[in-house]
């Protein structure tokens, strides 16, 4: 009985406990810690004029979550209404705010190959940056789509099939690859995520402020316009 027990403490003392897994990375627990609903409002946003700190992050979530085994069929329903949204805001944007909009985001270049994509090409100048990742640059086709009087039903269509693409294609990569690419994010972030999440809150806040700023000019603006024009009506049949 006494060498039992002897045995069974060093035993114990050689092998450490068995804890459950735990990920270190605080930025990995932060975007887990959103939900399998918080992809709804990440992707939302992603799909928005509102730019976000970390290119891509509704695929990082995506492949993270589908790792974690959750709901494939949920995760791919939820990105992609979310983006559907998102995107239709932006297409909204473009189309109240026609192409003097998308000059001003783009350069001289890159917004005439934009504008020419987009008449030419119409569903897949929208169809092929909506499957693409970053860096293509998805909000100034969506932009240029609403500014030059595509279809809504058409673009909606087309936004939503490939982003429902894009997106199975993200949980398809986390379930399969999803323990490699775990292991990946979590050395990388365990180093750098108390950097990333302050830049990524300090620029999604700017963001905002800087939105509901030029949201709050062009409102403005098109009160100005419209009381000019009134004035101009009523003045004329005087003159």
């Amino acid at each position: 009985m006494k060498l039992a027990a002897q045995t069974h403490r060093f035993l114990a003392s050689a092998v450490p406990p068995v804890r459950p897994p735990r990920h270190a990375s605080k930025l990995l627990r932060f975007l887990l810690g959103f939900g399998v609903f918080g992809i709804f409002l990440v992707a939302l946003v992603d799909a928005s004029v509102v730019p976000l700190p970390i290119p891509g992050v509704t695929d990082i979530m995506l492949i993270l979550m589908a790792a974690q085994r959750q709901n494939p069929v949920l995760l791919v329903l939820l990105a992609t209404a979310g983006s559907a949204l998102g995107g239709y805001s932006c297409y909204r944007v473009g189309r109240s705010g026609g192409t003097a909009i998308l000059a001003r985001k783009a350069p001289q270049g890159l917004y005439t190959l934009v504008t020419e994509w987009v008449e030419r090409h119409a569903i897949l100048a929208v169809a092929i940056p909506a499957i693409l990742p970053p860096p293509v640059p998805l909000t100034l086709f969506v932009l240029a789509a609403g500014a030059l009087r595509m279809s809504r039903k058409t673009f909606l269509v087309t936004f939503t099939i490939s982003r429902a693409v894009r997106h199975t294609l993200a949980v398809w990569l986390g379930i399969h690859y999803g323990r490699r690419i775990l292991r990946l994010w979590s050395h990388f972030s365990a180093r750098w995520s108390g950097t990333i999440q302050t830049v990524m809150w300090t620029v999604v806040a700017a963001s905002v402020a800087y939105g509901m700023w030029r949201l709050y000019r062009a409102a403005r603006r098109g009160a100005q316009h419209a009381e000019a024009a009134q004035q101009q009506s009523v003045t004329l049949p005087l003159a």
